[in-house]
């Protein structure tokens, strides 16, 4: 996984990075996508698998106070 860069952010807010773990890609996409809909991320990312470890995971950066794509 990419280390987390410095990013100017414009406005005020406080931006989280979450690590997702699951047994499937589907199950990953899926928790990624309802954080989307949620706060605003940084959109579903790249899955990936480590070699000798069981399942995926994926990184997802997160706007927690602002409202995502389908809030109101």
């Amino acid at each position: 996984m990419k280390p987390i860069d410095e990013q100017h952010i414009a406005e005020p807010g406080l931006v989280v990075v979450l690590d997702i773990t699951g047994g499937d890609e589907d199950t990953v996409r899926a928790v990624m996508a309802a954080l989307d809909e949620r706060w605003a991320t940084s959109g579903v990312g790249p899955v990936r698998r480590d070699p000798g470890e069981p399942g995926v995971r994926a990184r997802i950066y997160a706007d927690v106070l602002r409202p995502g794509r389908h809030s109101p």
